[in-house]
């Protein structure tokens, strides 16, 4: 989806590369680990722990956001959180994101500046600094993030950790943004609470450090779906996971959303990507943190079942399927 440009708006083209890159990093404030920001060649970033936790995600309009079902704070957001969260994912603490942005030369400034606000906004939540990029033209807008960790010490905790015998944990929420979705693809905006959450996800970012220095054995961001995210860790860990209904909590919203539109609101929890929980196995009840929830066992074997059996339908979301 472009975003449609109003007579008389002044655009990215009036303005230009430089006039843009100044309208997004002016007057910021960055944190402590940002050394040198943008305006040079590069960005420096402190690493303390001596190494670095780097991912990068890119999001693309028409796939992963629609500027008519989001406004471009809420998209900006967005794209900062999904990365932020797989920097948690690994048990580190945020330290410097790095933006790539292309848009049409028609796109109004101000949808640029409202990006620009939700991606500040979201990377301030983290405590985090936006410490450069680049910008060009396309004929579609796509945002692609590089996020930075340092694990201040920590043992990075991966996907192939996880033991025959240990629990499996959520932190965060599951499910609220297949809801929001379902309701914007049948052309409601309300009620605003799932909405809110597929378009502009809040993820936990402390859990991830907490998870690691609780001793979890394996961890991952759940951006594809829940059932879909622990077959990566399965797979990694050459383990089965078995995922119990009874110990997962149906939110009440979630219900009457899904009696509305005549859905199953437990597919949402388990199949739904984009709230960018955390998942993450524990040696013993006693190691799982404070806010975490168990929603299943670890055991020999391979693959992910739901109470004991196959799930059937769609375990998560997959690209050119």
């Amino acid at each position: 989806m472009r975003p449609d440009t109003t007579q008389g708006q002044q655009t990215v083209a009036d303005v230009g590369e430089f006039g843009l890159i100044r309208r997004v990093t002016d007057g910021r404030a960055q944190p402590a680990p940002t050394l040198l920001g943008p305006g040079d060649d590069a960005a420096v970033v402190a690493a303390a722990d001596g190494r670095v936790v780097a991912s990068t995600d890119v999001l693309v309009d028409g796939v992963h956001f629609r500027l008519d079902w989001s406004t471009p704070d809420q998209v900006g957001r967005k794209a900062v959180a999904a990365n932020l969260a797989d920097i948690a994912a690994m048990g580190a603490v945020p330290t410097g994101l790095l933006v790539a942005l292309v848009c049409p030369a028609s796109t109004p400034v101000e949808v640029i500046d409202q990006l620009s606000t939700g991606m500040w906004a979201e990377a301030a939540r983290a405590r985090v600094g936006i410490v450069g990029g680049d910008m060009a033209s396309a004929d579609t807008m796509v945002i692609s993030i590089t996020a930075l960790g340092d694990l201040q010490g920590r043992k990075p905790v991966t996907r192939g950790g996880a033991l025959p015998g240990d629990l499996v944990a959520v932190a965060g929420r599951l499910g609220w943004s297949a809801a929001g979705l379902a309701v914007l693809g049948r052309g409601f905006r309300s009620p605003v609470s799932v909405v809110g959450a597929h378009r502009a996800p809040e993820p936990t970012y402390a859990a991830g450090p907490q998870a690691a220095d609780a001793g979890a054995t394996a961890m991952i961001d759940v951006s594809d779906g829940l059932l879909a995210d622990l077959a990566h860790i399965g797979v990694a860990s050459n383990v089965a996971i078995d995922v119990r209904t009874d110990l997962i909590e149906v939110h009440q919203r979630l219900i009457d959303v899904a009696s509305a539109l005549g859905a199953d609101p437990r597919h949402w929890v388990l199949t739904g990507g984009e709230d960018h929980a955390l998942a993450a196995t524990f040696p013993d009840p006693g190691a799982v943190p404070e806010g975490w929830r168990v929603v299943g066992t670890v055991a020999r074997g391979n693959g992910v079942t739901v109470d004991g059996a196959p799930y059937e339908g769609t375990a998560g979301w997959q690209h050119w399927r």
